[in-house]
């Protein structure tokens, strides 16, 4: 018989069609739901607004990262250990322990150690909490056995146990029980009682001291000299053998003096390098001669232990020092058990006698007895974390509804806090994990993003975020502003803006944007050329200053002639030129104006209203489709995150994403304000205005649709009558005249050049 598939509920979340969870009953059957239906494929264990203790035990290959498949065994988990599933939904932090289904094996894990904890806590009912769980030595303080293999001084009832766990920790240190006090593991135990019988069969074989409490000191001593005398007796004997080389083989005068210049204190190590005593050509050596600087305290530490019978040492004598303690030196380098030698010899052949090893072993056993149900408290601990956070994860997993729910007190996990900027409340704001990431895939999104770099005096830790501003006009963000960024705890922060990837905010805004880049392109052109204008006057000025004068006579034409004056006729033609340009730019605008005035009223209306969408109308265009594309996606796939489904910011939406300051209405004046006109005349100055362009309008003769003709008309009728009545002979004289003028006026250039 098929198995009846489950049935999902859909909603349409942030613009699109996604999968809602709303029941246990989707929670355990998410194995059944399409990886395509999913949001989020993997998401990251840190940097969220949910307790990374609940995503490390989510993440179960502990790879830093919760995939489809952990999500799933978690979901399966969780449902099969509960009786009703439907609780997962309310995301509680505490729990019936009935409510475990003890039919499951882990369920009837949870359920006994669940009030095994309650017990040891010494809590009545049967309710459980997170916070009940989160102090694990809490919850063994008071046990004697809490099933880690590992008992303490409290374990054992007996007072000599008592003192064998103290003195095993004392000596070989413990390792940590549960209840978080140091104890001993039979490990430590079965060490103790073997060093502790080492160290008494060592000691049983003691070897008499040659020298008495000295002993050691003669052997430390004789040890550090024995290389330094043995080079002594040859360099003796290639003296005897080569008494011209006896100089050579003593302490070099050169040695000496290359090192008498500086502090000799530093110079220990090369003073220890010359002979232990001078080369004279003696086979022997005299106690009693100068010996090195280096190495004399220790000569006369041993020669005052062993005290020889000779003055002088022989290579015989001075291995028979050797000899002499040789079979105590043997001994004291076979020690055993010297771990547990400041117990003293007594203390521990009277542990020995009273063999406490085997009880302490069976303390451990029966620690180790209730091991199942210890591992069923950290089951619990690792439950009710589980049991608090997977529904949240959910929503912000499989769907967003945490994002694009209305309710303004939910957050996102991603969410991190709160951004105040220029009057705004930013609350998309997200942690930046990686700069690089972003930088590449930021820009995607759509959006207008301000970057910052945070810091608080309470911690080292600096943090980067990123927040998307939604509403509102941008002329006041740059980068270097300050703001103050509040994360999810309520910590306030020091923000400074680092970065600022620019995108429309709204259809309003992209109106004014082509007219703001003008205006900044004008405002930057004027800077530059003043600051041109002002360096190339400072330059000029400061090389006149420099210029050294000089006495030079001025310099007299070769041919005698004076240098003709400034002959204005060569700059009419530039003149003309400048002139005629002037009129030809005059007379566009002006047909322009006349174009104007020759419009109706409401033909103006629309004139100007085209002139403005051809200027505007691109840039809002291009606004009105970036804003529809608005996504989060790529800032959370920079982030580590894998989204599978679209996830846009559409306007509306947007809008609830950025609170502006808003102030109510008043009537307040500006005692700084410059003082105006009063009101009456400002009613005058009004009134003027509107007579001005009335009579414009009248002398235009665009009131002539309200029966107004302009006075002027007449004029024009008048000289269109002259026009058309003038005979052709009239006008055939005067461009007679016309003609005559003219040749006239070039005659006379031709005179004047000539005379030139």
């Amino acid at each position: 018989m098929a198995t009846k598939k489950h049935s999902w509920s859909y909603d349409n979340v942030g613009g699109a069609t996604r999968v809602r969870i709303k029941t246990g009953a989707d929670i355990a059957h998410l194995g059944e739901l399409d990886l395509k239906k999913w949001t989020v494929l993997p998401c990251p264990t840190a940097g969220l607004d949910i307790d990374e203790t609940s995503l490390k035990y989510i993440d179960a290959d502990n790879d830093g990262r919760i995939r489809v498949n952990d999500v799933i065994s978690t979901s399966q988990w969780l449902t099969a250990v509960l009786k009703d599933a439907d609780l997962l939904v309310k995301g509680a932090d505490c729990i019936d322990v009935e409510s475990f289904n003890q039919e499951n094996p882990d369920g009837k894990k949870l359920y006994n150690s669940a009030k095994q904890i309650l017990v040891n806590l010494g809590k009545e009912g049967t309710q459980i909490s997170l916070s009940d769980t989160k102090d694990i030595a809490a919850i063994f303080a008071k046990t004697r056995f809490n099933g880690d293999s590992v008992i303490t001084e409290s374990t054992p009832e007996n007072a000599e146990e008592k003192a064998v766990v103290s003195a095993i920790v004392k000596t070989l240190g413990g390792v940590v029980d549960r209840s978080g006090d140091q104890g001993v593991n039979a490990e430590l135990i079965e060490k103790f009682y073997q060093l502790l019988a080492d160290y008494v069969s060592w000691h049983g074989a003691v070897v008499d001291a040659p020298y008495g409490a000295d002993t050691d000191k003669a052997i430390e001593a004789y040890n550090a000299l024995d290389s330094k005398v043995k080079d002594y007796f040859v360099r003796a004997k290639l003296a005897s053998f080569s008494p011209e080389s006896a100089a050579k083989l003593d302490v070099q005068t050169g040695s000496i003096e290359a090192i008498s210049a500086d502090n000799l204190a530093d110079k220990a190590d090369a003073i220890a390098a010359y002979p232990i005593a001078r080369i004279t050509g003696k086979a022997g050596l005299d106690v009693n001669v100068a010996i090195n600087p280096a190495w004399s305290a220790k000569f006369n530490t041993l020669i005052s232990i062993v005290k020889p019978k000779e003055k002088t040492l022989t290579e015989e004598s001075w291995a028979s020092i050797g000899a002499s303690f040789a079979a105590y030196d043997a001994w004291k380098s076979a020690k055993k058990g010297a771990e547990v030698e400041a117990l003293g010899l007594e203390t521990i052949k009277q542990m020995l006698a009273e063999d406490k090893k085997q009880a302490l072993l069976d303390l451990i056993s029966q620690d180790a007895e209730l091991k199942e149900t210890a591992d069923g408290i950290d089951m619990v601990h690792k439950f009710m974390f589980i049991y608090r956070d997977f529904y949240r994860l959910l929503c912000n997993y499989v769907t967003f509804q945490d994002f694009y729910t209305k309710d303004r007190k939910v957050k996102a996990i991603f969410q991190s806090g709160r951004l105040l900027i220029d009057q705004r409340e930013c609350r998309m704001c997200m942690n930046v994990a990686d700069m690089a990431k972003h930088n590449t895939m930021a820009p995607a999104s759509g959006m207008y993003l301000v970057y910052c770099d945070c810091t608080t005096k309470t911690s080292a830790v600096k943090r980067n975020i990123v927040a998307a501003i939604t509403i509102g006009e941008v002329g006041d963000l740059f980068v270097g502003k300050n703001a103050i960024y509040f994360d999810n705890d309520g910590m306030m922060w020091d923000a400074v803006v680092t970065k600022i990837i620019d995108n429309p905010i709204s259809v309003g805004q992209a109106f004014w944007s082509p007219y703001r880049r003008m205006a900044t392109t004008i405002e930057n052109l004027i800077n530059k050329r003043a600051a041109e204008k002002d360096a190339a006057m400072m330059n000029d000025a400061n090389a006149k200053i420099n210029a050294v004068p000089t006495t030079a006579p001025a310099a007299k034409p070769e041919n005698g002639q004076t240098k003709p004056p400034f002959d204005i006729a060569k700059f009419a033609g530039i003149f003309a030129a400048i002139g005629m340009a002037v009129g030809m730019i005059g007379t566009f605008l002006l047909s322009i104006f006349k174009g104007f005035l020759a419009l109706e009223w409401w033909q103006l209306i629309f004139a100007f209203a085209g002139i403005l969408l051809a200027i505007s109308g691109p840039a809002m265009i291009m606004a009105w489709m970036k804003l529809r594309r608005r996504n989060i996606a790529p800032l959370l796939n920079a982030n580590g995150w894998a989204i599978n489904a679209a996830s846009k910011i559409s306007i509306p939406f947007g809008e609830t994403l950025t609170d502006v300051a808003k102030f109510p209405k008043l009537r307040v004046k500006d005692p700084f304000a410059k003082k105006g006109l009063s009101k009456f005349q400002k009613w005058v100055v009004s009134l003027l205005a509107v007579a001005v362009v009335a009579v414009g309008l009248w002398l235009g003769n665009l009131l002539s649709w309200a029966g107004l003709s302009s006075p002027l008309s007449c004029f024009d009728e008048e000289k269109v009558e002259q026009v058309t009545d003038a005979p052709v002979a009239e006008a055939d004289a005067s461009a007679a005249e016309v003609v005559s003028e003219t040749d006239a006026d070039a005659a006379a250039d031709v005179v004047a050049g000539s005379e030139g």
